[in-house]
Parts: C-alpha cells; structure tokens; sequence
C-alpha cells in the first residue's frame, strides 16, 4: 500500500491540456482544568437536563463511557467570561484515552478551546442497539434526518433550525455515532434528543442520557492562532516579500525547474522542526527568539522563456508527499502558458513521518503534528506572496527571461491542491490574501470522519491500535484529535471559504472535483464540504443507480446553466463501483480499482480546471454525467 497517495489529479491534468484545444514566548501548555461542572451556557440556551448527576471527576469511573460520554456536551465546559461562547472546555484529565504504557492523553489544549469542533462526531451508548430498526438514517438517507418522527434529532437552538445528519455504529467500539452532513456553525449551540430507539429483538432501548447540549467553538477559538500568525508574518515583510535564495536552477528544454528556500517566521518552541509545539503567550503565538525563522523549501516548475508573463499556481501536494510533486505540471509550463510552485505541508509532509508515528503511539503529542501544520500554512501563505510580488521571484533572474523580464505574472497565484491537498487547500484559501480561485481536487473535509473509511489509514491504524488497545480508547483518542486538526484542516475554516470571510480577505471561488468510489478520500466527506461552502453540484451527477443513495447529493443545489461562475462540484466516474454505506475502507477487487488518481488521464478534467482557474468560468465539458475512462470491467 502506497504512503503517499495517488498522483495528484488536478497536476497531471494540467499537463495534458497541451495535447487538447486551449480554453479561453510563552507556554505551550497548561495544567489540566479544573473538574468540570454541570454547566448551562450563557446565551440562548436555557435548557436543563433534569434527573442528570454527571461526576466532577471520572476516577472511579469505567473509562470514556462514564466519563466523556456522551460526547460533546456542555458539561464538560466551565463558564469563561473572557470567551466569544462564554465558557471554556474542561475536560477531566482522568476521562481520556489511555494507551499501553499508562499514558494518559494530554488534552489541555483542546481544554484552550471555548467549544466543541465544528465538525464534532455525536457520540452515545446504546449498547444493543439497531439503528435501522430505530429508523436512524444512515449516509445513503440524510433526507430522513430531519423527519419530524425522527429518533434522534438534531436542533441549533438559537434559530430552531433541525441539522441534517446521518448515524452509524463505530465498526469496533459499537458506540453510536452521528455524524452532521454539513458543519456545525460556529458559536452556536446544539441540542441533540434521543428517543424512541430499539435492540436487535426490536424492544425499547434505554441510553444513560435522552437529551443534551454542546456549543461550537467560535472562529476565533478555531482560527484565532492561524490568522495571529498570518499576521505578524505579513506585518514582518511589510509591502515587500519574504526573504528567498534560489540553490538550483536545471534547464530542461522548455521548462526551468527552480529550488531554494524562503524565510517564514518561526512559532513554535523548537528550531522548526518536526516535533516542535506553538510558543504561546496566553493563546496568541508568538515567534521564538532564539529560532526566529524557518527556511522554507520551495519547488517551481516555470516557463524557460515567456511572452507574456504566466499565471503560477501554487500547488498543494498529497498525503505526507513533498514539494516535488508539483513536477507534474513541467510539460503544461513547457507551453507558457502556467507556471508552478509547490512548498512542503509543514506537519503532514514526508520529513514529518518519523514524528507522526511516536504521536500514533501517545496521542497526547498531537499537538506537535496539528501545530507544525500551523507553519506549514503561513508557508503557503508566503509562497504565494513570492509569485505575486514584483519584489519576490520575478526580480530573481533565475525566474526571468533573458533580457531580464518577468516569467512569472505579478498578482496571478491561482491554487490547486490535490487530495490531501485538498483537505488542507480550503483552510489556506480561506486565509489568503494572496489568491482568489482555488481547485481542489478530490478533496474532503474532517479527519475523524476520512480516516475510518480510507484505504489509506491501516498503514497507520496498525501503530495506532498497538498503542491504544482499548476499542472506547481509540474513538475517543481521535474524536478528541479532531479538536486540534481543526486549526490547520479544511474543518476549521471553510464557513469562511466562500462566504462570511475573515477580516482582510474576500470570499473565493473553488471548484471541487470528485472520483465517484474513491477509495481514499470518501465522497462523503466531499459532500459535507460541498454542502458546508454552498457549493453547487453538476447535474445530473451521475447515471441512474450508480448511487445508492436515497437522494444523491442531498442538500446541495444543482447547477441551472452554464458557463458558471460561482463555487461548484462536479462528480467524476471511472465506472468503479459505489463505495460503502458504514464506516468502513472500500479495498480492491471487491470495489474495484481505486479512482482517487483516474483523473490524471482525462483530458476534460483539465480543461474544465483550467478554464475555471484562468478564463475564470466553469464550463460544462460532460453533456451529462461527466464520466472518464472506465477502470474497471
């Protein structure tokens, strides 16, 4: 099984565009918080849980059951003040997973948080129970969540509004999860109520708690440190760019392929490297003194000779990969028309492997890994400020035409990022200054969700699961991950992709592109992505009963005529079959050879990319499903 994954779709498109006609100081932590308290929260919400006597302290409890469960709830809050929700996560440092060696997992930084993710996984006992008996929907009828009859139901209590989702068993502890099909808002709070549910012999079943609550953490809490950092790097440069040397310059026929290094500022309490965690003082980063800078690694694949200047794209690489990857666009740049740069995702690249697999073994350290990530976005940040600014690459020679002008095209970054690219390409276009349109390919949203039902995590799942043996353990151990994950994944940031920007930035436009049946990046969780950006789907999606869903695409909007010029999702199919239902890998022969990589051969992909990316529309290539080349059969 490969570590990487497949050649990234949207690279190797571009390439074969030529071969089609042209389209027009501080702590790093904090001791455990103080025993939780039955809390109600400030706001809205004045709902009490009656008859419920939930324990201070889990010491005597019987693991995650007793003591995190169910999970989110505002009783593991403390009112805060000083907080946009008014209260703080407080969860108990005797209430965590624990692996092998007696560790127990460090959460007193999710407790920084002042609510839950946004993308929160509902979970609950129900030891015995059937959900399809129960009438609890699962991912092929999200329509059914919000019947009015439904068996558990999901409320934002502030306007009343019932939130789609679906459920499903976790396929090793049996615990219920429920899962929303669009992100949670931000700040809000949550009402979930739970009744009706029966066993396998079809009588009633009882839960320990029939109905509860959980607030959101606000944007500030998710991406307060992201958008600090972001700007302090930028107050740093000023008007300017970010310091760079070019170390290598190979010219191979038309293409000039470019490397060297740029300075980010460097947050975290380390020299930068792997294994560092955020210098903080209270919960605002700050750059460290003795390690005041990075030298980021850049990769250019650019023109050896331009006209006129060209477009770059900054390019996001796949699982754990590298910079490098973005030598797939080398022939597309041979024609001049596109250049490209790629920087390492700092905390998810192939120099961060080795670190990665002693947190898989004490999940305490995540930390480390959703931290680095931090780094690893103001590095794309920087990079795209480099091909932008008259005073980056383009006064460089090496990125300059022989009689001294400019390759590159001042203000013309566009941004695509591929699978894991893809996944963390929403939170950097959702920061940027830097770039307006972005494609990402195969994308998806929410690691606690991809990874159960990618083909990708039992490489890892094997270190994981001999570290933490307990099945509650592990749910809980990335449930509680995800908290952190937040801050540097598409989860955290892309209520603000599309809509509502931060501060500074304006709304983008992107382009999703899906492999019906991928098998490492769940269509799923590209669905909830789509639905959370408003996006609109290319319709119809796909044939008549390749899906099997109920209603494929639930909730998210079909697009009325084309060219189109807004946020968009087009489905592509190799003809493998449907993925899975439940929470579970599809693996080949039974499901086919994996699509995640078949765009790399589909001439149409590209050209409906790069129209997108450069003519600024989307148009319609397919005249109908959009189908590619067939895998399989």
């Amino acid at each position: 099984m490969e570590l990487t994954y497949a050649r990234p779709l949207g690279l190797c498109l571009l390439l074969s565009l030529s071969t089609i006609t042209a389209c027009s100081e501080g702590e790093t932590s904090e001791p455990s918080s103080p025993p939780v308290e039955n809390v109600v929260p400030s706001g809205p919400s004045t709902t009490e849980i009656a008859g419920i006597n939930f324990p201070p302290s889990c010491s005597d409890g019987d693991g995650v059951r007793a003591c995190l469960l169910p999970f989110p709830s505002n009783r593991l809050t403390v009112v805060d003040d000083s907080t946009p929700t008014g209260l703080r996560v407080s969860i108990p440092a005797d209430a965590v997973p624990v692996n092998v060696d007696g560790v127990a997992m460090d959460v007193s930084d999710q407790n920084r948080a002042d609510g839950f993710s946004p993308s929160s996984v509902i979970v609950f006992a129900a030891d015995g129970v059937d959900l399809v008996s129960s009438g609890v929907p699962n991912v092929d009828d999200i329509g059914a969540s919000m019947s009015p009859d439904a068996k558990v139901r999901l409320f934002e209590i502030e306007s009343g509004e019932r939130w789609p989702f679906w459920g499903e068993l976790d396929a090793q502890a049996g615990l219920v999860t429920i899962r929303p099909a669009r992100l949670l808002a931000e700040g809000r709070t949550y009402r979930v109520e739970v009744d009706g549910l029966v066993d396998t012999q079809g009588q009633p079943l009882t839960t320990a708690v029939d109905e509860w609550e959980f607030t959101v953490a606000s944007s500030e809490s998710t991406a307060g440190r992201l958008l600090d950092m972001l700007d302090s790097a930028y107050e740093r440069i000023g008007e300017g760019a970010p310091d760079f040397s070019v170390d290598s310059v190979v010219t191979d026929g038309g293409v000039r392929v470019i490397d060297g290094t740029f300075e980010i500022p460097n947050f975290l309490d380390n020299d930068g490297s792997p294994g560092g965690r955020l210098l903080l003082d209270g919960d605002r980063p700050v750059v460290n003194s003795d390690h005041s800078s990075w030298p980021a690694r850049f990769h250019c694949v650019v023109p050896n000779a331009v006209d006129e200047p060209a477009p770059t794209v900054v390019f996001g690489h796949g699982l754990l990969g590298d910079r490098t990857e973005v030598d797939f666009f080398g022939g597309f740049a041979s024609s001049g028309s596109v250049a490209a740069c790629a920087t390492d995702w700092l905390g998810m690249s192939a120099e961060d492997v080795p670190n990665l697999a002693g947190i898989l073994g004490e999940m305490g350290r995540f930390g480390e890994q959703a931290d680095r990530m931090l780094a690893g976005q103001v590095a794309f940040q920087l990079l795209g400020r480099l091909v932008n600014h008259p005073l980056g690459f383009a006064a460089d020679e090496a990125f300059q035409n022989a009689d001294g002008s400019p390759l590159l095209q001042v203000d013309g970054a566009v941004f695509v990022g591929n699978s894991q690219g893809g996944i963390l390409g929403g939170a950097a276009s959702a920061v940027s200054t830097e770039w307006s349109r972005a494609v990402l390919g195969v994308p998806g949203v929410n690691y606690s969700l991809l990874l159960p039902r990618s083909s990708d995590w039992p490489q890892f799942q094997t270190v994981f699961e001999a570290a933490y043996t307990d099945v509650d353990d592990r749910l809980m151990a990335i449930v509680l991950a995800q908290m952190l994950w937040d801050r540097g994944e598409n989860a955290g940031y892309v209520q603000h992709l599309t809509s509502d920007p931060y501060p500074g930035r304006q709304p983008k436009t992107v382009l999703l592109v899906g492999a019906f049946g991928d098998h490492q990046v769940t269509n799923v969780a590209t669905d909830v992505l789509a639905r959370t950006i408003g996006a609109r789907v290319h319709t119809p999606a796909l044939e008549d009963g390749r899906a099997t869903a109920v209603e494929p695409f639930w909730g998210i909007d079909p697009i009325e005529s084309y060219p189109f010029d807004g946020s968009a999702y087009v489905m592509w199919d190799y003809g493998t079959p449907a993925p899975p239902s439940g929470p579970t890998p599809p693996f080949a022969p039974d499901y086919g050879r994996d699509p995640h990589g078949a765009g790399s051969s589909e001439p149409l992909v590209l050209a409906q990319a790069f129209g997108f990316l450069l003519d600024r529309t989307l148009i319609d290539v397919c005249s109908g499903p959009c189908r590619g080349t067939r895998i399989d059969g």
